[in-house]
């Protein structure tokens, strides 16, 4: 069997100019067909010829005006397209410029905002930094200051600078006595001699003599030393302390003792 050719075969998709095209050809073969499609038997009258043939004459002419005034409003309307196309394009680009340049300005704001915050921390860490160390200066200073040794008050190597040495030393240990209960039994006792010994009374005797500013046997300084003295009998600050503390003990004070004791 012969294959069928009249099977469908596929085409491309026509463009609107071939449409419009399509559609003027289709009406000029209508009025071609109109014209020669006529019966052979059939009787023709002179007009009806004659309008036949005007109709044959004029229908390319009417065809034709028509497809230039389609073609015409298509074009124009794909102008109008792309011209809204553009302009959307343009408006678009315009946006996206305008963003990217409103992006930047908030990014350079903000980097100058960081910057400044930066500056401004930097400033203070070294303002507290300033002030720690100055702090620690003067706590250093006051701590040096506290600790400063006091310079040891100086006595005249006297009789009067050893009964003040004397006297400095008794307060602090809370033994009694003034200055001049002390020089009073000094001079009687010694003179004011802190060397001397008593070689003829009973201690002598004894073997125990008296010695030093205030006439101290050895035994009764032992025991009545003061911490912070000498443990040399002769010493006159130690000999005044010990004798003073021994008084204290016996009579009082010093000052109660008003002859041999």
């Amino acid at each position: 069997m012969p294959k069928n050719f009249l099977t469908r075969v596929n085409s491309p998709a026509l463009t609107l100019h071939h449409k419009i095209a399509f559609a003027g050809v289709t009406t000029l073969g209508a009025a071609a067909l109109a014209f020669s499609v006529v019966p052979a038997d059939a009787r023709t009258t002179t007009s009806e010829v004659v309008s036949s043939a005007q109709v044959a004459h004029s229908a390319p002419k009417d065809v034709k005006a028509g497809v230039t005034g389609q073609l015409a409003s298509e074009t124009a309307k794909i102008d109008a397209i792309e011209a809204q196309k553009k302009a959307h394009e343009k408006a678009s680009t315009a946006a996206a410029a305008k963003k990217a340049a409103a992006q930047a300005a908030a990014k350079k704001k903000a980097e100058a905002a960081a910057k400044k915050k930066a500056a401004a921390q930097a400033a203070a860490k070294k303002k507290a930094e300033a002030a720690h160390k100055a702090k620690a200066a003067a706590g250093r200073s006051a701590k040096r200051a506290a600790v400063k040794p006091i310079a040891a008050k100086s006595y005249s190597n006297n009789l009067d600078g050893w009964i003040r040495e004397s006297l400095a030393i008794m307060k602090k240990h809370g033994i009694p006595g003034s200055y001049n209960g002390i020089k009073r039994n000094v001079l009687r006792e010694s003179s004011g001699n802190p060397n001397a010994i008593n070689n003829w009374d009973i201690n002598a005797i004894n073997g125990i003599p008296s010695k030093g500013l205030l006439q101290v046997i050895p035994p009764t300084f032992a025991a009545y030393h003061v911490a912070g003295t000498s443990w040399n009998i002769y010493d006159p600050v130690a000999n005044i302390t010990a004798a003073c503390n021994y008084a204290a003990d016996k009579y009082g004070s010093m000052d109660n003792v008003n002859s041999a004791y």
